[in-house]
């Protein structure tokens, strides 16, 4: 294993971290959409994220550019093993695109009710297959000698999978309800807050299941930081109930964002140094070692990630500091 190895392995970390937390609360708002009380109240919904919503998926296409780019052989394998749950994650992403997009262009109760009923589906089922996907990564899946995934598609949704599942779409649930808390006033943040207390208790009680349960039976890294890292996301979760009881709405959604960055630094460590173990031969695991593009790509690569990485960051914190100050009003259309 390799500095550059090692320092693409974290890379993918940081990018699919940065997509939890900003998608994640797109996601998040999405699961509350039919909840809203009414027509405005919705309206008011996709506006909170209307600015940025197209922005935050750029992280999901960096992230998998760069898994592509460094890990081709782990890119091929959980794009192929988990073709039939990434195609309706893509799905989903679509009809919540569309639906954003569409909702506003006619003026017709039946119109809109379709399109919010597609702009929750289509952001729980991301948020549901996220974890999906996550929890059979972490669990490990079949592999032979080439490293293509040989179960089936019924394999998949195991019990352990469909926990991690739950658990990050009520994680998502939850930080959505923190951040329309943050960006509302009045009512409609008060039922946002009053949302997230109901949701912290169903997600806190899934991610001590879900930890415990990952620390008994998938830690093929190292341990002891995987249970640092288990302890510093459940003060995250624990300060986020803290802080939102309190109407401290920035800061719950701020601990609600590190916490999120500690599960991942938990599943890093829980399976490094693997990328996709092998359940039926641990020496058929792809790791970071074998699955690698050449040190000259990785180098390459590397330059472009050190060049495009502080852009991105440069023009999101643009976008959320020009778009997202100030009251939040419904227009004509998001």
């Amino acid at each position: 294993m390799t500095a550059l190895q090692l320092t693409w392995f974290v890379l993918i970390g940081v990018l699919l971290g940065g997509y939890s937390i900003l998608d994640g609360f797109d996601l998040g708002v999405g699961c509350w959409h039919l909840f809203g009380r009414d027509d405005r109240e919705r309206r008011l919904f996709i506006s909170a994220i209307g600015p940025v919503w197209d922005g935050n998926e750029v992280w999901l296409l960096a992230g998998g550019g760069a898994l592509f780019a460094a890990f081709p052989a782990v890119y091929a394998s959980v794009f192929s093993g988990l073709y039939l749950a990434l195609m309706l994650v893509l799905v989903g992403l679509i009809l919540r695109a569309a639906a954003i997009e569409f909702r506003s262009q006619v003026e017709s109760p039946a119109w809109r009710r379709a399109w919010d009923v597609a702009f929750a589906v289509g952001s729980a089922l991301p948020a549901l297959l996220f974890g999906v996907a996550l929890g059979n990564a972490v669990r490990g899946l079949e592999l032979d000698a080439g490293g293509n995934y040989v179960g089936g598609f019924v394999a998949l949704l195991n019990p352990y999978a469909l926990l991690v599942g739950a658990t990050g779409l009520t994680m998502f649930a939850l930080h959505g309800a923190l951040f329309l808390a943050a960006r509302l006033d009045g009512e409609p943040a008060e039922r946002a807050r009053g949302r997230a207390r109901r949701t912290w208790i169903v997600f806190a009680l899934l991610f001590v299941v879900a930890t415990g349960w990952t620390l008994a039976f998938h830690v093929r890294g190292s341990l002891s930081l995987a249970i640092a890292a288990s302890i510093l996301a459940l003060l995250g979760i624990v300060g986020s109930s803290l802080l939102n009881r309190r109407g401290r709405d920035l800061s719950a959604f701020l601990s609600s964002a590190a916490a999120m960055l500690c599960i991942w630094g938990g599943v890093g460590a829980a399976l490094f140094p693997n990328l996709v173990p092998a359940r039926n031969d641990p020496a058929l695991s792809l790791t970071i070692a074998n699955s690698s593009s050449s040190p000259a790509t990785l180098s390459v690569m590397l330059v472009i990630a050190l060049v495009g990485l502080p852009l991105v960051i440069g023009y999101t914190a643009f976008i959320y500091r020009t778009f997202m100050r100030g009251p939040l009003d419904v227009g004509p259309g998001y």
